[in-house]
């Protein structure tokens, strides 16, 4: 049962996914978080961190990871077929498709359409991880530092996104424990 719920989430995501990594990043949340909850929000954003800093598709990487820590070797196996084989079949039939008719306007507009569309999914993705960012040890200030001077670092200095993913990576690792969390770790100590 477990390796036919990886294999449908990601073959969801893999069929719905049009437009590559951003608009796939969204729908593997609500597979894995909202839908079977094998991780929740905050395990799927460092995930997604880490996805990010690693080479190659993000989609596969996610499939990869999550497929393997759900099912072992056969669920990562499982889910980057799952993620990869119906993006095969549909660029395979849309490519088709899409050159046939490329000097149609409703093709035009079609492909002019999707990136609205991806940039809204992304929006609301980062919109829900500022929401949550309140609870978190950082907390909404900090939250929105951070990704102010992450925006102007990818903006106006052209760092590559994988860079400032790495450095902030590092300081969460390298961060020393706030006073509260040392009292409470010392209290609950036997």
């Amino acid at each position: 049962m477990k390796q036919t719920d990886i294999f449908m989430a990601f073959f969801r995501v893999g069929m719905l996914g049009f437009g590559g990594g951003p608009s796939a990043i969204p729908l593997v949340q609500k597979e894995v978080v909202e839908k079977y909850k094998w991780m929740d929000s905050d395990e799927f954003g460092d995930v997604l961190a880490l996805a990010n800093a690693l080479p190659g598709p993000i989609a596969t990487k996610l499939a990869g990871y999550i497929g393997y820590r759900v099912g072992g070797f056969w669920g990562m196996l499982n889910g980057v077929a799952a993620a990869i084989v119906p993006t095969i079949l549909l660029m395979i039939l849309l490519l088709n498709v899409l050159n046939t008719f490329r000097d149609q306007p409703w093709v035009r507009g079609m492909t002019k359409a999707v990136v609205p569309v991806v940039a809204v999914m992304l929006l609301t993705m980062t919109w829900d991880f500022i929401k949550k960012s309140k609870n978190s040890n950082l907390g909404w200030l900090w939250t929105i530092i951070l990704a102010l001077v992450s925006l102007v670092l990818m903006q106006v200095l052209h760092v590559h996104p994988a860079i400032i993913i790495f450095v902030l990576l590092l300081g969460a690792l390298l961060k020393k424990d706030a006073p509260s969390d040392k009292k409470q770790k010392e209290s609950t100590a036997p």
